[in-house]
């Protein structure tokens, strides 16, 4: 796998040879959702990182290995980091975080609701001085979003509409909390003083997926404590390209995530702040 994973890098590195970051950034996401969704229809092995409901793939190691190979060889001056442990620090300042396969739970259960994403940003990964740029593609369903706050997102070259400010009552909320969590009552009341506030809710298990549900205006808003860089920043940069905000409020011991109109995400902080 190694091999044949390496000998499409160097197919890749030669075909994109020029592309801006832009360019790059979707057809990385691209392929290597492809190349995950192919490797499932042959049958990957999975092993479980820190529960059963965390796991990793082959899947998810080759798309990375894809992925980190490409940018060392057309971008050998930037950083990387990468959710199944692909890191090297950069020169230039800047960092690509990779999410190979964000959903891997989903991706293993045959569901469709699983998607690779990346960002790339200036300065740290976890306290980024710029977010460059975010893209996400889901295989199953063909879409790619692209876009950043300087850079208006598309679907699949599509334009997004900006968001419109409506109230959490009126909204769906996508949101995720682990079963374990629900027996810490800091955090667990935290979230149910938000959780109880939408019009409905939804748990789907791929963020990047949900995050750009949000800034396609599908999904309503988005809530997550402890969220990691790769489940993060692609989505981000994608909401706030379209007006909205992305913003982490401490609460109940965690960060907290939101994702949304200014509006929402302003009530979604409040009632974080009131519950903690």
């Amino acid at each position: 796998m190694s091999e044949m994973v390496d000998a499409l890098v160097s197919t890749f590195a030669v075909a994109h040879d020029g592309d801006s970051d832009g360019r790059l950034a979707q057809t990385l996401v691209f392929n290597a959702g492809r190349l995950a969704w192919r490797m499932r229809e042959q049958g990957v092995t999975t092993e479980r990182k820190t529960s059963v409901s965390d796991v990793v793939t082959d899947a998810d190691r080759a798309a990375e290995r894809l992925v980190s190979g490409v940018l060392a060889k057309l971008r050998p001056e930037d950083g990387v980091l990468g959710e199944e442990g692909a890191s090297r620090t950069g020169t230039s300042g800047r960092t690509w975080v990779i999410d190979p396969v964000d959903g891997t739970y989903n991706f293993t259960s045959g569901s469709d609701y699983y998607c690779s994403a990346l960002a790339l940003v200036e300065g740290p990964a976890d306290e980024p001085e710029r977010l460059i740029l975010g893209a996400v593609h889901r295989p199953a369903m063909g879409y790619t979003w692209f876009g950043g706050p300087d850079t208006a997102p598309v679907r699949d070259g599509k334009p997004l509409a900006r968001l419109e400010e409506r109230p959490l009552a009126e909204l769906s909320l996508a949101t995720y909390i682990h079963p374990t969590w629900l027996a810490d009552a800091a955090v667990r009341d935290v979230w149910l003083s938000v959780a109880g506030a939408p019009a409905t809710l939804r748990m789907l298990g791929a963020g990047s997926v949900d995050l750009a549900g949000v800034a396609e205006g599908r999904v309503g808003a988005w809530l997550q404590h402890s969220v990691p860089a790769w489940d993060w920043l692609p989505g981000k940069a994608l909401v706030e390209g379209v007006g909205g905000a992305a913003r982490q409020v401490e609460a109940g011991g965690v960060v907290w995530s939101v994702a949304g109109n200014r509006r929402v995400v302003d009530e979604i902080e409040e009632l974080l702040r009131g519950a903690r």
